[in-house]
């Protein structure tokens, strides 16, 4: 697969219904609107060729535009409520430009805008995954878990009007006591960028399909924003880095 013949190309989805932070996605963080940072890293990749953006609002297509982002159309409201899947708005995208514009992409990016601090080495990692092996239907980015699932708690009814702590993932409240770190097998989560074949969202109703190859990268790159508190502590991470 020759690299230069692929068409690649980079969703973003940023609707203007968060409820944690209003407007967090074109809030600024460091003094740049949230969604510019992973534009300006996505601008960069080697591969991409194409950047787009789903999104709800003009106000928020009129920021992505002047960070060279295409936003083709504004997203129907079905597809932009707080219970709307994720995949839904990414595959709406992608069958929209092949109707509207013929356009088919040999691989799909999905980022996030809120998380600011990956790069372009990042995205031409999982792109990169996927050219050199034609098998993979996908590759994800992702970071070791900061607290390892084995440590989930869950509260359930103790059978006698009251509720109790037990491990969530054996139900046992003996279990609820800490076992070394040392102890576990490493856990990962997605840091939220995925790269897949088109093929495989039509295929298997998903954006990772069943062969997903990953890149690791470092904790303090996978920060997701959620609340004011993450604002603050990825500011102070960028200063750290000389952002």
């Amino acid at each position: 697969m020759n690299p230069a013949d692929l068409k690649v190309m980079g969703i973003i989805g940023i609707r203007s219904g968060s409820k944690g932070v209003l407007h967090k996605n074109i809030r600024h963080l460091a003094g740049k609107p949230l969604v510019g940072w992973i534009l300006d890293a996505a601008r960069q990749s080697k591969y991409m060729n194409r950047v787009v953006v789903s999104t709800d609002s003009p106000d928020y297509a009129a920021v992505a535009t002047s960070f060279g982002a295409d936003v083709p159309y504004l997203r129907p409201a079905e597809l932009a409520a707080d219970e709307s899947p994720e995949f839904e708005y990414v595959k709406h995208m992608v069958e929209w430009l092949d109707k509207n514009e013929g356009y088919r992409p040999d691989i799909v990016v999905r980022m996030m805008a809120t998380v600011p601090l990956q790069s372009a080495e990042d995205i031409d990692a999982v792109i990169g995954k996927l050219i050199e092996d034609p098998k993979s239907d996908s590759a994800v980015v992702i970071a070791e878990a900061r607290q390892h699932p084995i440590k989930a708690l869950r509260i359930i009814d103790d059978g006698e009007g009251g509720q109790k702590l037990v491990s969530y993932s054996t139900g046992s409240g003996r279990e609820v006591t800490p076992l070394a770190r040392q102890n576990y097998e490493k856990a990962y989560f997605r840091a939220n960028i995925i790269a897949c074949r088109r093929r495989v969202i039509f295929d298997t109703n998903s954006l990772t399909g069943d062969l997903v190859r990953f890149h690791i990268i470092p904790q303090e790159r996978a920060v997701d924003i959620d609340n004011p508190i993450d604002f603050y502590v990825t500011e102070q991470l960028m200063k750290k880095s000389g952002e």
